[in-house]
């Protein structure tokens, strides 16, 4: 059976980090973080809370050779927080992103054939980084017509061939599924080809429109758990979702739309 997280950084937003992260493990969840360099390592440690995934890097991109060297750079430190913390997982994007969801170094149109060639080599690297400390990179998808236009490699099928073809145990999906109904949809057809190719590393949920938690939008997750379930898929599904209301109600609709 699957296991089920809450990213701290969206609940519980008028309280420490800390707090948040010891009322997501005192409701029973695991706790996702994002940019691990504004927080104290040390007090979350102490929350005794089981930490699901963080971002893998500080700076850099994927697709041009500077910001790739960056972002090995600064992934090599991620990894020592992400052992500090126990956490299995550091999560990437196409570029980084700004406070405001924007990428770094914006992109037109798609990508272009050099930049597909400098981003399996970064995630080559970022693979063989992960798996001789003993953590999986995901690479996660994103929207551009809502949240993050700009981003390259936005598409749930960007993400699958790029980790399709560096076929490398360092490196999985971070399979978003509020991001994949806004880009493509065909939610659980998605879900199956990736389980079946082996590559998800994560799941994360919101609904759609709104990016609140599942029971506020269109998305039937539900649907999706008996799915996730039928498939035997036995890892992390993360909410990544702005509370409707209040957040532990929140949390309680998304444990429940999960659970069958």
């Amino acid at each position: 059976m699957y296991t089920l997280a809450v990213c701290a950084e969206l609940v519980f937003r008028d309280l420490p980090i800390e707090e948040r992260a010891r009322r997501i493990h005192e409701a029973g969840f695991q706790v996702e973080i994002w940019d691990w360099t504004r927080h104290d390592l040390n007090a979350l440690v102490r929350t005794a809370a089981e930490f699901s995934s963080m971002t893998g890097h500080i700076r850099g991109t994927l697709a041009d050779s500077d910001g790739a060297a960056e972002l090995l750079r600064t992934a090599e430190e991620s990894i020592k927080a992400a052992e500090h913390l126990g956490c299995p997982r550091l999560n990437l994007h196409g570029t980084g992103l700004d406070s405001e969801g924007l990428p770094v170094v914006p992109v037109t149109g798609d990508a272009i054939g050099e930049m597909w060639i400098t981003a399996h080599r970064t995630l080559t690297r970022l693979a063989e980084l992960g798996e001789s400390a003993g953590v999986t990179f995901t690479l996660e998808n994103l929207n551009t017509a809502v949240d993050h236009p700009g981003v390259p490699f936005a598409r749930a099928a960007d993400t699958f061939s790029l980790v399709a073809a560096v076929d490398r145990p360092g490196l999985r999906m971070n399979l978003d599924l509020y991001h994949a109904q806004i880009g493509e949809g065909n939610l659980i057809e998605l879900v199956r080809r990736a389980h079946g190719a082996g590559l998800i590393g994560e799941i994360q949920v919101a609904d759609v429109p709104g990016r609140c938690e599942p029971g506020t939008g269109e998305i039937n997750y539900p649907a999706v758990a008996r799915a996730l379930t039928d498939l035997g898929y036995d890892g992390t599904i993360a909410l990544e979702a702005w509370p409707s209301g209040d957040s532990h109600t929140a949390m309680d609709r998304f444990r429940a739309a999960f659970t069958l």
